[in-house]
């Protein structure tokens, strides 16, 4: 077993993978999409399992029941007779870790607002592949849900909630998605009460309404080849039972303009700017992206972090991001600053975001914005796990199969203008949320 741990560590550390990525995509006949990479370069199999199980889906006055499925799915496995008639015997959460030590196989995935899921990487021998595929399938589709182990994890929820409560980073961050995401799944949180009132029946039905065949988004790269992938796609989702069509989930209503403070004791204040603003598949993304390199994402050289920090001295660290989500995810400004300086460095950085909006970048800024992102994005694809991750993303929402191939083009080609009609469209100051925790209310 040490053996096969270093052996993997070995290879995941000296495996590289091209940049230009061969995606092989196909749908089974029970409906799961299968998007597969094959890369020989080392013996080594990554794959993932992701469902329509994240959080937006948690049942009215229980959230907190998406995360807390995803993370029973190894508590244990409980006994089921398959379709051929053959029977596979439970297992405790500590069998299942023994047996994923005994493979050298890691296991990881988990929910977001999204979507919820679990992963495996092992070495693609037949031996251990096929054992670590077989666990993870049977993990998915046959978790036990121990009542003790339910007790444990809503309690280890429930201490998370209540220390978050003191945190003022915590704080702004729930206030952030209530104020913007106002009567929206989005804005949900799990407090002490909502985990409360969780039931292990609450668990199974979400369990069996969410982890269904005909929506599971099946990622893969590794050493195999495409007829090995298929039938381990069909070993992963055999289990599985076919889903009904889910509720619409609510569209995402544009934000109102508001501020809230709210009293802390920390040495400093943490603030929040932003509204909904980017989906998937938007055709601004690329031009958003680029645009929001100059403006906070990009680090010292952006323009929120030259205001701030280099000419006034208000923060150590601001900045600005897009959260492209499935339905339209948040863009978030955000920064620390002493308490006496809250409404000074809120001033700046909204007279920052105005300047870009009305004026958009210059000629210089736009090319060192693209050939830092173009120069750079071969470090978002250097190894199996962040291919595996792009390629769960394109598959759930189904991005074009050339995405990745594409995405330096696609950043090549926006121009000023394409920015500042993105920017209009997405972002408006007085549809901005702000959210203050330290300073004195005002």
């Amino acid at each position: 077993m040490v053996k096969k741990i270093w052996m993997l560590s070995l290879l995941l550390i000296t495996g590289s993978v091209h940049a230009a990525l061969n995606i092989q995509h196909w749908t089974l006949d029970n409906g799961a999409r299968v998007y597969f990479v094959e890369n020989h370069a080392i013996p080594v199999f990554d794959v993932s399992v992701d469902f329509d199980a994240g959080a937006r889906r948690d049942p009215v006055g229980k959230t907190g029941t998406a995360s807390i499925t995803n993370g029973m799915l190894a508590r244990g496995i409980r006994q089921a007779t398959l379709s051929d008639g053959s029977t596979e015997s439970a297992m405790t959460e500590s069998e299942i870790s023994d047996a994923l030590a005994d493979l050298a196989a890691q296991r990881g995935g988990g929910p977001g607002s999204d979507r919820a899921g679990m992963s495996i990487r092992t070495l693609s021998t037949p031996a251990e592949r096929d054992q670590s595929i077989r666990l993870l399938a049977r993990l998915l589709a046959h978790p036990s849900i121990p009542d003790d182990f339910l007790r444990r994890d809503k309690a280890r929820t429930i201490s998370s909630i209540k220390e978050a409560l003191t945190k003022p980073e915590s704080i702004a961050d729930k206030a952030f998605w209530r104020l913007a995401y106002n009567g929206h799944p989005y804005a949900n949180e799990a407090t002490v009460e909502t985990v409360e009132a969780i039931t292990r029946d609450d668990l199974l039905q979400f369990h069996q309404t969410h982890y269904v065949a005909n929506r599971a988004v099946i990622a893969m790269i590794g050493d195999v080849s495409r007829e090995q992938a298929n039938a381990i796609a069909i070993e992963l989702t055999r289990r599985l039972p076919q889903g009904s069509p889910l509720a619409e989930i609510s569209a995402v209503t544009p934000s109102t303009a508001t501020e809230q403070r709210y009293p802390h004791p920390a040495s400093q204040s943490h603030i929040l700017i932003g509204m909904p603003a980017l989906a998937r598949g938007d055709k601004d993304f690329f031009a958003l992206t680029v645009g929001n390199y100059i403006l906070g994402g990009g680090g010292f050289v952006s323009r929120i972090y030259r205001q701030v920090r280099e000419q006034r001295g208000l923060a150590y660290s601001s900045y600005s991001y897009f959260n492209p989500m499935a339905q339209p995810g948040p863009y978030i400004a955000g920064l620390q600053t002493r308490k006496d300086q809250t409404d000074e460095a809120l001033k700046v950085v909204r007279e920052t975001i105005a300047t870009f909006l009305r004026d958009g970048p210059t000629d210089a800024e736009l090319k060192a914005a693209k050939d830092n992102l173009m120069g750079g994005f071969a470090l978002r694809i250097d190894n199996n796990r962040k291919i595996l991750e792009n390629l769960s993303m394109i598959g759930y929402h189904q991005l074009p199969l050339d995405y990745l191939d594409t995405w330096t083009a696609q950043v090549n080609r926006v121009t000023v203008a394409d920015i500042r009609t993105a920017f209009a469209r997405k972002l408006s100051l007085d549809r901005m949320v702000t959210v203050v925790v330290g300073a004195e209310t005002k």
